[in-house]
């Protein structure tokens, strides 16, 4: 088969970050499973954070992740540095370097070339260069499903970390990506329309956002990926015992997603994390509106509890009301 006329994305039943486990279930799952603890282990299991970090001394902590999924564009090139991104944005989102990093490859060996394979890799050393990350192998499976990602070592300060549990009230929510990649992605898969914009966003390194939040001081963030925006803001919400309003108006969108999702366009995880973070919404927008903020992203930006200069305030850290965290959009 031509490599020109390969469609990577008809080949997965769903596309990047959409096709994670809806959080409710996976909730479920991880409330039954023993949770590591430790004087050295900084951040573990509790609130769902973007890495696991264990502390080496006083000044040196490390920072491990994985993140892999299936094709989210068709182009191998460009899906193995979108996927790679999107794994090392987990060092970034807490506050971390990436250091070194190895391959997770899944292929379908009889059904597509290997020589796609390659350049799926090819395209993840790439964004690994780009990032000073070390790219030193990694594990591959013979699959009936095509899927690409890194398990990623970082190192940080272990006193300047970027967390989940750290919001604080009256600080401002810095949004560094727009959204709108779940529904452009949709499109893609159904037509095969290219949106160079949302190849740009998603191979874009979250690395700069992420020093400047450190410069700055600020001690929470979390990446926007496949729970969507407001799905990673309540799991902040929820675990800093506070509660966040969002200025939908103030939230940036990618020039095609909002015509794309009235053409119907939306992934099938976008409406789920609408219906896991529901009952916790105070809702001052319409139900079109409410799906754009749940859209499932992927390789997204960082929502940081802080303000950045050249980066959109989309709401604010608010006091907890009641007993259990709420976001209000307005």
């Amino acid at each position: 088969m031509p490599q020109d006329s390969l469609r990577l994305t008809q080949y997965a039943s769903g596309g990047g970050c959409a096709c994670k486990v809806p959080p409710g279930e996976l909730e479920r799952v991880l409330a039954g499973l023993p949770v590591a603890a430790g004087p050295d282990l900084l951040v573990g299991l509790e609130h769902g954070d973007d890495g696991a970090v264990v502390r080496l001394d006083d000044d040196r902590a490390v920072v491990l992740t994985t993140d892999f999924f299936t094709p989210v564009v068709d182009d191998p090139y460009d899906w193995g540095r979108i996927a790679a991104a999107n794994a090392l944005s987990d060092v970034y989102a807490m506050g971390g370097e990436p250091l070194v990093a190895v391959n997770l490859l899944a292929w379908p060996r009889d059904r597509i070339p290997f020589e796609v394979a390659a350049e799926v890799l090819r395209g993840g050393a790439a964004t690994c260069a780009e990032a000073g990350c070390l790219l030193a192998g990694g594990h591959s499976i013979d699959d009936p499903e095509p899927k690409y990602g890194l398990a990623v070592t970082g190192t940080a300060d272990p006193s300047r970390l970027l967390r989940n549990d750290a919001a604080a009230p009256g600080t401002p929510l810095t949004l560094t990506k727009p959204l709108g990649l779940g529904v452009l992605n949709n499109r893609h898969k159904a037509t095969g329309e290219r949106f160079e914009e949302a190849v740009a966003v998603m191979t874009s390194l979250n690395r700069d956002a992420s020093r400047a939040a450190l410069a700055a001081g600020h001690t929470a963030a979390t990446d926007i990926t496949g729970f969507g925006l407001l799905g990673h803001l309540y799991k902040m919400c929820r675990a800093s015992g506070v509660d966040a309003v969002v200025d939908a108006a103030a939230v940036p969108y990618l020039e095609p997603a909002r015509a794309s999702y009235a053409a119907g366009f939306v992934p099938g995880g976008s409406r789920r994390n609408l219906d896991w973070v529901r009952p916790h919404l105070d809702a001052g927008v319409d139900e079109d509106e409410l799906v754009l903020l749940a859209d499932a992203q992927t390789s997204g930006g960082l929502l940081v509890a802080g303000e950045l200069p050249g980066h959109p305030v989309v709401g604010e850290v608010v006091a907890r009301a009641g007993a259990d965290a709420r976001i209000t959009v307005r």
